[in-house]
C-alpha cells in the first residue's frame, strides 16, 4: 500500500470536501503519517472515511471528523490545550502541532503509554491516565478542551476550566443521532453555543446514556 498516495486522497476525497479548507488544518493530516498511530493490524484502513479499532472498544475518530474540530476550534500558537482521550495519540499529535502545549488524559494506562512512545519527539505535551470525562481537577485552565468521545450532555466541570475566549469541541445526544458543538466562553458566566455537524461517536467511559426503562 502506497501510504502517500493515501494519505494525499484522504485529504482531497474526504477532508477538503467535508468543508475543511484552512490551510493549517491541511497541511497537518498531510504532515504527519497517519498510520503510524494505527494498530499494525488495521494499517490499511488509516487513511479510510471509517472509525479505526483500537484496544478495549476505543476508535480512532474518521479523518474528516477529527479536521473538522480542528477548523471550528482555530488553535493559536500560544494557547494551552486539555484533551480528554488520548486514544491512539494522532488527534494529540495535530493538537501539539498547533499550540503551546497539550494535556492528554487517557482513561487506559496501556494506550496512554503506547501514545506517550509514538509522541517521544515532542517536550510540549503532558500525559496523565484517569477520568476526565467529566471533568479534570488539575487546578488548570485551558484555551482550548477537545473531547475524542460522546457525553449524553455537555460536561459542566469542563465549561468551568476554559479561559475568557476558551473553546469546547463536545459531541452530545444519543446513537443514531448525535451533535458535535463548539463552546464559547464569551463572559465568566455566558456561553456561546454553535453546533457544527451530526454525526455518531462512542462515548467516553462514564459518559454513556443512562439505560431507558419500558414498563
Amino acid at each position: 500500500m502506497n501510504f502517500d498516495t493515501a494519505r494525499f486522497n484522504m485529504v482531497e476525497q474526504q477532508i477538503r470536501p467535508w468543508d475543511v479548507l484552512d490551510p493549517k488544518v491541511l497541511q497537518l493530516f498531510m504532515d504527519i503519517p497517519r498510520h503510524l498511530f494505527v494498530p499494525p493490524e488495521h494499517q490499511h484502513l488509516a487513511y479510510m472515511d471509517l472509525e479505526v479499532p483500537l484496544p478495549h472498544g476505543q476508535v480512532m475518530l474518521p479523518p474528516k471528523v477529527e479536521a473538522r474540530m480542528l477548523q471550528a476550534v482555530d488553535i493559536d500558537e500560544n494557547e494551552r490545550v486539555l484533551e480528554v482521550g488520548t486514544g491512539s495519540g494522532f488527534m494529540t499529535a495535530l493538537l501539539a502541532k498547533l499550540s503551546r502545549d497539550v494535556t492528554t488524559v487517557e482513561y487506559f494506562a496501556d494506550l496512554a503509554e503506547q501514545a506517550r512512545a509514538k509522541l517521544s519527539d515532542f517536550d510540549s505535551i503532558k500525559f496523565e491516565v484517569g477520568d476526565a470525562a467529566c471533568d479534570w481537577n488539575d487546578g488548570q485552565q485551558y484555551d482550548v478542551i477537545i473531547l475524542t468521545g460522546s457525553c449524553a450532555e455537555v460536561p459542566q466541570g469542563h465549561l468551568r476550566k476554559l479561559n475568557l475566549g476558551g473553546r469546547l469541541i463536545c459531541t452530545t445526544g444519543e446513537s443514531p443521532l448525535m451533535e458535535t458543538w463548539l463552546i464559547t466562553r464569551v463572559e465568566e458566566e455566558n456561553f456561546e453555543y454553535e453546533s457544527l455537524f451530526e454525526t455518531e461517536i462512542p462515548p467516553l467511559i462514564h459518559c454513556e446514556p443512562k439505560p431507558h426503562f419500558e414498563f
